[in-house]
């Protein structure tokens, strides 16, 4: 992984008042739920673990809620910061897999689907970066290769929709299109 500049990347300096407005869209990080749950066994998993996956795919953005409360972007739980480490993805795939009763598959597949957010964060071209190991380190990581644009929070700019569709939606649709022909399916 490529450490994170000391700098603030492509984004512009914002006054203290106001969060940074630059992260990638909220919509593309349940794809990777979609893509993947065809390669989880014979049985296919159930609506409830996919949704289950979606929303762990989402849920670290729940960060972003505390530029409200004057958290800043670098601190521990600051944009990036711990709801984007692994240790928060095997919270999130513990709690899931106690609520629903579920088999190891589960838990792994939310697992997986939870840290595909800090991953395709950390592919982004903006920000400072995503703390992978937090609560242990709050130490910002990019990964080497970083195609994804970011988008302003809050709003809908065509040209990320279109780079998010290239870099996450179209693989993880080849991943599911993949999926759904190697695996068997059941005869009637």
């Amino acid at each position: 992984m490529a450490r994170s500049p000391e700098g603030l990347g492509r984004e512009r300096l914002i006054p203290r008042s106001r969060p940074p407005t630059r992260v990638p869209t909220i919509i593309s990080h349940p794809a990777v739920a979609f893509g993947l749950r065809r390669f989880f066994g014979c049985t296919p998993l159930s609506t409830s673990v996919v949704i289950a996956g979606a929303i762990g795919s989402i849920l670290p953005d729940i960060d972003v809620a505390g530029f409200a409360f004057g958290i800043q972007y670098g601190s521990l739980f600051g944009h990036r910061g711990f709801t984007h480490s692994i240790f928060f993805a095997l919270l999130v795939a513990c709690i899931s897999a106690l609520l629903m009763r579920s088999d190891r598959r589960a838990f792994a597949f939310v697992l997986l689907c939870s840290m595909s957010h800090g991953l395709l964060d950390a592919m982004t071209d903006g920000g400072r970066g995503v703390a992978f190991f937090s609560p242990f380190s709050n130490h910002r990581y990019f990964l080497p290769w970083r195609p994804i644009e970011v988008s302003p929070i809050g709003h809908l700019d065509l040209g990320v929709l279109v780079s998010e569709i290239k870099w996450v939606w179209l693989p993880c649709g080849i991943a599911g299109l993949v999926g759904w022909l190697w695996m068997p399916r059941e005869t009637i």
